[in-house]
C-alpha cells in the first residue's frame, strides 16, 4: 500500500497530464512510438546516437517551422489579429515539437516520461522556446528590414532546438543534475 502512494506522487498530476494533453496535444504514446522507431533503424545505437538522432530530425523541422511562423508578418495588408494568430499557431507547434523531444531523449536514457521530475523539465522548455520565437520580433523594434526575420526565426528555432536536445543530453546521461534554467539561477559562489 505505502508503495502505490509514493508511487502515485511521483507520478505527474491528472491536471498536469490533461494540461499537457489537451493545450498542447502531448501525446506520450506517439513519444514512445516514435523512440521506439529509432531505436529499430538504428540498432546499435548508442543512447547518445540516438538522442543526436532525434536532435537532427527536430532541427531541421525547427528551422522551417520558425521561418512558416513569421511568413504572416511579411504579409501587408492582413490584419493584426492574424498576424498574432499565425505567430501563437506556430510558438505552440514549435512548443510542442520541443516538448516531445526532451521526453524522447529522456525515454531513450530509460527516464519515466510519466514522472512528476519532467515536468519542470517540461516548463524550462516551453520558456525557452518562448524566448527563442520571439527573438525576430527583436528586428521589428531595432526598424531592420522585416525579410530579415525570415531566415533569423529559422536559425532561432534551430539554435533553441539544439540547445534543449544538448542540455537533455546532458541532464539524462548524469552529467548535470538539474535542468539548466535552474542551474543558471543558482550560480556557483565564487572564490
Amino acid at each position: 500500500m505505502t508503495k502505490d502512494i509514493a508511487g502515485a506522487e511521483s507520478r505527474q498530476s491528472m491536471m498536469t497530464e490533461d494540461f499537457f494533453y489537451f493545450f498542447l496535444r502531448l501525446r506520450k504514446e506517439r513519444i514512445r512510438k516514435a523512440v521506439q522507431a529509432c531505436r529499430t533503424r538504428y540498432p546499435d545505437e548508442t543512447p547518445e546516437g540516438l538522442a543526436r538522432q532525434l536532435i537532427a530530425s527536430s532541427s531541421a523541422l525547427s528551422f522551417m517551422g520558425g521561418t512558416l511562423m513569421h511568413v504572416p508578418m511579411l504579409i501587408p495588408g492582413i490584419g493584426q489579429a492574424l498576424k498574432l494568430l499565425g505567430f501563437v499557431g506556430g510558438a505552440s507547434a514549435l512548443t510542442r515539437m520541443h516538448l516531445y523531444l526532451i521526453l524522447e531523449i529522456a525515454l531513450v536514457y530509460g527516464k519515466d516520461i510519466d514522472a512528476q521530475e519532467r515536468v519542470p523539465e517540461m516548463a524550462a522548455v516551453v520558456a525557452a522556446t518562448g524566448l527563442a520565437v520571439s527573438a525576430p520580433l527583436l528586428l521589428n523594434v531595432l526598424e531592420l528590414n522585416p525579410f530579415y526575420a525570415l531566415p533569423a526565426a529559422g536559425l532561432a528555432a534551430t539554435a533553441m532546438t539544439r540547445l534543449i536536445g544538448e542540455s537533455a543530453i546532458q541532464m539524462y546521461s548524469g552529467r548535470i543534475t538539474q535542468p539548466v534554467p535552474t542551474a543558471l539561477a543558482t550560480p556557483e559562489p565564487i572564490g
